[in-house]
């Protein structure tokens, strides 16, 4: 018998996965994307060059007269096989001028623009591509003229999750997100620049980039911790896994001492160098307290999408946790001493204590600040014990009640009154009203007992959203369905992402920043609101469990949604209304599923048996349940009994 022996080279290479192996393959480069070194690369035609009277970002831009025959190009030789986006930015005097694609002579890809003076974001999605063939972009001419600047190319999305829908609309607004969120992307190994976004950038300059993707404005070479974990769950549902653990690491190792385990706010696309509009000093940095503790929370929801072992095994994850929820909190525990971690009052660059960095208000305590502390004590705690960390788990899960029953007895209550606290200012005066952000995030991290009390506040924060006192950002509407999904307010937060929806061709409060819709955050989050939200899926990867709750609004009669990504599989889910759930495992082994329904149900049908309905409390809330083993390939479906 032949021996056959593998060096450690060769091992290496054996154990590369196909992802890998793109990723570490030669990006597929754009030359000159920004057009900032004039016509080098493009091929351009009569009544077509480059100008300097509009640009998107930079100094330069291209441009196409109106009329027909007009065209910019240029030809790229593909140096590895793969599945690509092409996005441009583009102005238009008029209808009728084309951003294309094609391969090797044959168009593959093409849009045809409307009339929109101001740029906006357009992207060729899901290209498929092969080693040496010839890829074209091109720009050409409509009725007016056409301007496009800063190209970029991104790896296609790894999942490929599709819906189907008696409502249309659902359907048309997940494609239109998946592709949007897709070419947000930045290829591993691009050189890019970095620290730009302000008027006047501070050393601004190129850096390789790594896996990550945009997360904050679309002017600002960089992701934001706040925005990046609430793109977490929607990057994961298309596979952007890679990118997820990059980032969310980058966010980790920035929480020094010296930031008295602060993150930093803002990372370039490198993963390593802190954007320098906000990041001045040690002492001089964008800090918010709710990012420090959602970032431990989103952990654990990677985790539990993705089972990977890294969120628990490495140790500069495992520190950030650790730190987060121990030393931070003492930190940042002293105008108010009562185990809640608190802001100065002075401002962004100083630490404050809310995402409503428009309010004036000099708080100590935010109700988005104790809500997100409290989802991160519940967070380490499920980590801790799948590290078979036991004691730490008890430990910070009572931590988590404790706070959970202080916030309900006496944080948020103002003596005398039923007035709902919302914040507490340096001098410990209590604020009631509407506080955008530390309003609205208190129901959404659950931290309000289940009952009444809650659901007024519900009523209140729905009524505010919708009054003269609404946020004016898109992105910060964008939490107001992941709030009421949380709490089965099903028509309430199908409302709110029809609104996020409808107005992404709306001009964005910010000249710079372009439409709604090309906010990222607009469509990386209603991706996972329509995952998470409105299939109610409820991944546990580690423990080979999946859960599914309908949450269908009165008009989606039926929605189905394929290939969810779970560990190191997919599932397919399909509601019809609040009584039927259809499960198909493709994640292969076996898989738990739990399928939920509204409680009082005393008998399921569960593959076409009668079996008695589990009562269930959740957050204080009663479902019926039935936990079903479903084997790979197979399909079951579970449904009220009748």
């Amino acid at each position: 018998m032949k021996r056959i022996v593998l060096t450690s080279a060769l091992l290496a290479a054996a154990l590369v996965t196909p992802a890998e192996a793109a990723s570490a393959a030669a990006p597929l480069v754009i030359v000159n994307p920004g057009f900032e070194k004039g016509p080098e690369g493009w091929t351009f035609t009569a009544g077509s060059g480059v100008a300097t009277n509009n640009p998107h970002g930079g100094a330069r831009l291209i441009y196409l007269d109106s009329g027909p025959g007009k065209s910019v190009s240029q030809s790229i030789t593909v140096p590895a096989a793969g599945r690509y986006s092409i996005s441009a930015w583009i102005a238009t005097g008029g209808a009728g001028g084309t951003f294309s694609a094609k391969v090797n002579g044959t168009e593959a890809a093409s849009v045809t623009l409307p009339a929109r003076s101001i740029y906006s974001r357009y992207t060729l999605s899901r290209l498929n591509l092969n080693a040496g063939d010839t890829l074209e972009i091109a720009f050409g001419s409509g009725s007016g003229w056409v301007n496009a600047d800063d190209l970029m190319i991104s790896p296609a999305a790894p999942a490929d999750p599709q819906v189907s829908s008696g409502n249309p609309k659902v359907v048309a607004m997940f494609d239109w997100a998946k592709a949007k969120a897709a070419g947000w992307v930045h290829q591993d190994g691009v050189v890019g620049p970095i620290n730009i976004g302000a008027s006047n950038p501070v050393d601004p300059g190129e850096a390789p980039y790594t896996p990550t993707y945009w997360g904050g404005y679309a002017h600002r070479t960089a992701y934001y911790s706040r925005d990046f974990a609430h793109q977490l769950a929607g990057a994961h549902i298309l596979g952007f896994d890679a990118e997820n653990k990059n980032m969310l690491r980058s966010f980790a190792e920035s929480a020094t001492p010296e930031h008295k385990f602060y993150p930093v706010w803002a990372i370039n696309f490198d993963a390593k160098t802190w954007h320098t509009i906000d990041y001045k000093s040690p002492t001089n940095f964008v800090r918010e307290v709710p990012a420090t503790f959602e970032l431990v929370e989103k952990a654990n929801q990677a985790f539990r999408w993705t089972g990977d072992r890294a969120y628990l095994d490495d140790p500069v994850f495992w520190n950030y946790y650790r730190n987060a929820t121990t030393g931070f909190v003492e930190q940042h525990d002293g105008a108010k001493p009562n185990g809640v971690a608190e802001g100065t009052g002075r401002g962004i660059f100083q630490g404050v204590a809310s995402y409503n960095e428009v309010s004036r208000e000099p708080l100590a305590e935010a109700g988005d600040g104790i809500g997100a502390q409290y989802q991160a004590y519940r967070a380490l705690a499920d980590m801790a014990l799948d590290k078979l960390e036991v004691r730490l788990s008890v430990e910070t899960g009572a931590r988590a009640r404790d706070l959970k029953r202080y916030f309900n007895q006496t944080w948020s209550v103002k003596p005398g009154t039923d007035e709902f606290v919302r914040a507490y200012t340096i001098d410990g005066a209590p604020l009631t009203g509407f506080g955008k952000e530390n309003s609205w995030f208190m129901p959404m991290k659950g931290i309000i007992d289940a009952g009444p009390r809650n659901d007024a506040y519900l009523d209140f924060v729905d009524t505010q959203a919708s009054g003269p006192d609404k946020p004016t950002n898109i992105e910060a509407i964008t939490y107001l369905p992941d709030t009421f999904f949380r709490h089965n307010r099903n028509d309430t937060a199908w409302k709110w992402m029809q609104h996020v929806y409808d107005q992404r061709d709306t001009r964005h409060v910010s000249n710079r920043q372009g439409l709604n819709g090309d906010y990222p955050e607009v469509p990386f989050t209603l991706v996972s609101q329509t995952v998470e939200g409105l299939m109610g899926v409820q991944p546990d990867a580690p423990r080979r469990t999946v859960a599914t709750q309908s949450r269908l609004p009165g008009d989606i009669p039926w929605l189905r949604v394929d290939a969810v990504p779970v560990g190191g599989g997919t599932v397919d889910v399909r509601h019809d209304g609040q009584t039927s759930t259809t499960f198909t495992n493709r994640t292969g082994g076996l898989t738990f599923w739990e399928a939920r329904f509204p409680a009082g149900h005393r008998k399921l049908t569960v593959a076409g048996h009668r079996v008695p309905g589990i009562q269930k409390t959740i957050d204080g809330v009663r479902y019926t349940v039935a936990v079903v083993p479903v084997r790979n390939g197979q399909t079951v479906t579970a449904s009220v009994a009748s």
